[in-house]
């Protein structure tokens, strides 16, 4: 099968990693990809939002199957302008993209659904701001209708700061504050069959001790040693098979990856948002632990014969992932910074630990930092406490002028 990867990031990087190793994958490509993706597959420039160059360049490859990585290509509809020539996608449809296009919207199929999540006003004024704010009291839960990669939300204490960012959002959801820890757990889906992954955790605040800012994501772990046996059995009937029903009842059929992110709260289970895609960083820990070859089962999803997929094998072993940002991240970035060290990794952790790339490029012979998240090091133990050990092992051994890193992931759940 040749397969083509829509995206440049550690999400791209892990699906194209675990796509590489599959051995029914003859030919592998990314667009526009980066720097570590340039190992594993063959890259090709592109906008990635023009769903006729994504479809064009797939046709030109021979694509037999075209994995949509990023939330906002789904939206913007690439994933239909593939499946209009012919081409099988892994990803959902502009329409269905909207569970996560629009939080609103979101609000809407969960009710119909009968999903249980927070209650919430959706505001376009300041008066309905105001008693939205007033209502729920703090914390203050502010999220902006629409995307806003992984930043759009803000979680405060401070009724101004909630405020500010209610009114810079031309439609804005304003929800009651879930208690209790957060579990993301994937599950990919034909619109029909649901198939549930393992669950993760993941770390959004930039510093240590969850503080700093919201970000897209500073880390993640897997498995969660402290959540309930059952909690992915009671989530595939209460949340991600209701909501994949009521989404065909509208018509509007999702297939692809729908990524449930909860609150496990003192009154049971509640969806804090859906997304329309593998989440990152919590990809690069699922997919390590994730024995059967991922190319079928993300083609069986395309393809609409998820019933025929056998169940799903996986690695006992724990993953860590430390995402490295660059300096100033989660505001803007400072780039085109040289990393060194990635050799030494390569050459001394692996098999156990690797690094997926994120914002990076090639300058010459060397590799630059080229976004906010710069890379996310990975690593496989025993249990969390060995996985961990090892991830930050190899974090040691990366020298990125100005980087950031937490050094608490998955340090509570280990029992470190």
């Amino acid at each position: 099968m040749k397969v083509l990867v829509i995206g440049g990031g550690a999400r791209e990087h892990a699906l194209c990693r675990s796509l590489s190793l599959d051995p029914d994958v003859t030919a592998l490509h990314c667009a526009p990809g980066n720097a570590g993706i340039a190992e594993v597959a063959e890259l090709h420039p592109v906008d990635q939002l023009d769903g006729e160059a994504v479809a064009r360049l797939a046709t030109e490859l021979g694509a037999e199957l075209v994995v949509v990585g990023p939330e906002a290509p789904l939206v913007a509809g690439v994933a239909d302008a593939v499946r209009a020539v012919g081409i099988p996608a892994f990803g959902p449809s502009r329409e269905a993209a909207q569970l996560e296009g629009s939080k609103a919207f979101a609000k809407d199929v969960m009710a119909g659904a009968g999903v249980p999540t927070a209650r919430s006003y959706v505001c376009t004024t300041a008066e309905e701001i105001d008693e939205a704010l007033d209502a729920f009291g703090a914390p203050y839960v502010v999220k902006d209708d629409g995307l806003a990669a992984g930043k759009g939300v803000v979680v405060t204490d401070d009724l101004a700061q909630a405020r500010a960012h209610a009114l810079a959002c031309d439609r804005v959801v304003i929800e009651e504050y879930l208690d209790g820890p957060e579990v993301s757990l994937f599950a990919i889906t034909d619109g029909v069959t649901v198939l549930p992954l393992r669950p993760a955790q993941d770390f959004k605040r930039a510093f240590d001790g969850d503080e700093g800012p919201n970000t897209g994501g500073m880390g993640a772990y897997s498995p969660l040693p402290w959540a309930d046996p059952k909690l992915v059995e009671e989530v595939l009937a209460t949340v991600l098979q209701p909501t994949v029903d009521e989404l065909r009842r509208r018509g509007t059929p999702f297939s692809g990856l729908l990524y449930a992110g909860l609150a496990i709260t003192s009154r049971g289970v509640r969806v804090i948002e859906f997304n329309a895609r593998f989440g990152d960083p919590e990809t690069q820990v699922v997919l390590a632990r994730l024995r059967t070859p991922l190319a079928g089962v993300l083609l069986n999803s395309a393809n609409g014969t998820l019933e025929d997929q056998a169940p799903l094998s996986w690695s006992d072993d724990a993953a860590v992932t430390v995402v490295i940002a660059s300096h100033n991240y989660p505001d803007t970035p400072r780039t085109g910074d040289p990393i060194e060290g990635l050799d030494e990794v390569a050459e001394k952790d692996a098999p156990h630990a690797y690094v997926l790339h994120a914002g990076t490029k090639r300058d010459g012979d060397a590799i630059v930092s080229a976004g906010g998240r710069v890379l996310s090091v990975t690593a496989t133990g025993t249990d969390l406490e060995q996985a961990r050990e090892r991830a930050y092992a190899a974090v040691g051994r990366i020298r990125l002028d100005g980087s950031q890193h937490r050094t608490d992931i998955a340090r509570k759940a280990a029992g470190a």
